[in-house]
């Protein structure tokens, strides 16, 4: 396979063909998806305990990167809420430097898992895991936010749920009431702004034109405006974190401890998995938009994986944060018209310029805005609807999805995935062994059977015999005829070293009892395994016979 094969970025097939009108849609898309991105940067960067600019940073330049090498014709890359708690997680126990080596541990991964060809894989893992920590996430970040949509006076915010709550019910009495009332101003503008103002459009075309803006930059304007003119007494980006910059940082590495750094491979896998179950999930949502359109192609998810990886390697050591496939701002995306990398491209050179002409007037923005920019994005990222529905579904399921979301929430995301996938492995081994099964041959079924069952016993199995089912086997060797036994191995599907072990077995208890074994319709996988395993060298080959009424008759000495 040559080298193109395991590294193309899509945005070489994607140019066929290429032309103005589709480049000025892809003008159009980009900048309407670098307006949208503009606030959520920078209000995602200052939820995880960075600099308003350090999101900003991850935008422009993991934005390019991931649109420019990766395997999605229309996906937008750069900072997302799923990281908020892990980024604030890490920062506050590592620091800075160590967040910046874990991010780019985090790319490292990534692109490994690309090059392997691993993309496929986090298809596998189960929708009730995936739903379970992504609204266990929109909570915590609706949580971190109360701070800043209160108002309230807090040195030091901790990463735990329960030492949110104990810091904000302690603070509670430093309620800023003009920020407060700023804040829930800004979410019915965002509420109306989703919720009503299509419907409004519908029935008034000339209002139609509103819907087309972005209503988080409405809010963002809008209060800041209103702060500014009725003097409201609030905290805004410039008051907390100074000026933001007006240029690209230089590559800078940090300084940072091996003894601490050895200590970050899990919080780099974790970044590593929930990067590459986010974009991946946000990929397979744009195909599906992108189905009926004249562009309609699939992402090739381990490209889409390196390109996660590289953006991930190199913006963190210019002041950037982890980053991934964003789904509100690819869906932004796709319906104004974007149909080729090129948008997410023009998305990030949107808000390079936005940077370096209007970065001063950010200073003015108010937190308490940002704040409920945030926690109305974390209420459209849940999947609320799914636990509404939950009693439509078996007690595993349910179970699962609960303990991921209520571990999510009050341990940590890291220990909610692993029980989630292990919940998950457990059920799915419980449900494909009950589904594995072991007939026992009747003489009404065979009538040359009839007369002979204390000699001759055939049974048919059915499913998968793995480490999970072979006591199906164990049960047929506890109860051997006297003179031979059939299997009817026709309709099992698959075989493990387990079941291969006890099948083997089976056939050393016939020879020690004077049994013989006959094994009947072995094919595909099972046939693999049991030459492999030794089985198939246990046996004659006048004993393997292609269909039980071989068998039989074999057995019968007819």
């Amino acid at each position: 396979m040559n080298a193109s094969s395991f590294f193309r970025p899509h945005v070489i097939d994607s140019l066929k063909d290429y032309t103005r009108q589709r480049f000025y849609q892809d003008v159009g898309a980009g900048i309407t998806v670098g307006v949208v991105a503009l606030p959520l940067a920078m209000a995602f960067a200052i939820a995880s305990g960075l600099k308003p600019e350090a999101g900003l940073f991850t935008a422009i330049i993991a934005g390019f990167l991931i649109s420019a090498l990766g395997g999605s014709r229309v996906q937008i890359g750069g900072p997302a809420g799923a990281f908020i708690v892990i980024v604030y997680g890490i920062l506050e126990r590592y620091g800075l430097a160590n967040l910046i080596i874990a991010t780019a541990m985090s790319g490292v991964m990534l692109f490994a898992m690309g090059l392997l060809r691993l993309g496929t894989l986090i298809r596998f893992i189960p929708v009730a895991v995936v739903i379970g920590f992504t609204n266990g996430i929109a909570v915590l970040i609706m949580v971190s936010q109360l701070k800043d949509f209160f108002g309230l006076q807090v040195k030091a915010m901790p990463a735990d749920f329960f030492g949110i709550l104990r810091t904000l019910s302690d603070s509670f009495g430093t309620l800023n009431g003009e920020a407060l009332g700023l804040a829930v101003m800004c979410l019915a503008v965002l509420a109306f702004w989703q919720l009503a103002l299509p419907r409004l459009a519908n029935a008034m075309p000339s209002t139609k034109s509103f819907s087309t803006i972005p209503g988080s930059i409405v809010v963002l304007v809008g209060a800041t405006v209103a702060a500014k003119m009725m003097g409201l007494e609030v905290e805004t980006i410039a008051s907390r974190f100074g000026s933001i910059p007006s240029n690209l940082p230089a590559f800078a590495w940090p300084e940072f401890s091996w003894d601490t750094a050895k200590f970050l491979l899990i919080p780099a896998t974790t970044l590593a998995l929930l990067g590459s179950i986010e974009s991946l999930l946000c990929a397979r949502i744009a195909d599906q938009m992108m189905a009926d359109g004249p562009y309609g192609d699939r992402h090739d998810a381990n490209q889409e994986l390196m390109a996660q990886g590289i953006a991930n390697i190199i913006t963190p050591f210019f002041g950037g944060m982890p980053a991934t496939g964003t789904i509100a701002r690819t869906v932004t995306n796709v319906k104004n018209g974007g149909n080729s990398p090129v948008a997410g491209m023009v998305h990030a050179a949107t808000l390079l310029v936005v940077m370096l002409v209007a970065a001063p007037l950010a200073g003015d923005v108010p937190l308490a805005a940002l704040s409920a920019i945030l926690m109305f994005v974390a209420w459209n990222m849940g999947e609320w609807h799914e636990f509404v529905h939950l009693r439509q579904f078996r007690l595993p399921y349910r179970a699962t999805l609960l303990s991921v979301f209520l571990l999510t929430v009050i341990v940590d995301l890291t220990v909610a995935v692993e029980v989630g996938l292990m919940a998950a492995c457990l059920t799915f081994i419980y449900r494909i062994s009950s589904l594995s099964r072991a007939e026992h041959v009747q003489a009404d079924a065979f009538p040359e059977l009839a007369g002979h069952e204390a000699n001759v016993q055939a049974h048919r199995l059915y499913g998968a015999l793995f480490f999970g089912a072979v006591k199906l086997v164990e049960a047929i060797e506890e109860s051997l005829p006297a003179q031979a036994l059939v299997l009817d191995l026709k309709n099992l599907i698959y075989v493990d070293s387990s079941g291969a072990d006890a099948l083997l077995a089976l056939a050393r208890s016939c020879k020690k009892k004077h049994v013989r074994l006959i094994v009947c319709g072995l094919g595909h996988q099972p046939l693999d395994m049991a030459q492999r395993s030794g089985v198939l060298h246990a046996l004659p080959d006048t004993d393997l016979v292609p269909n039980l009424s071989h068998g039989l008759a074999l057995a019968l000495g007819r």
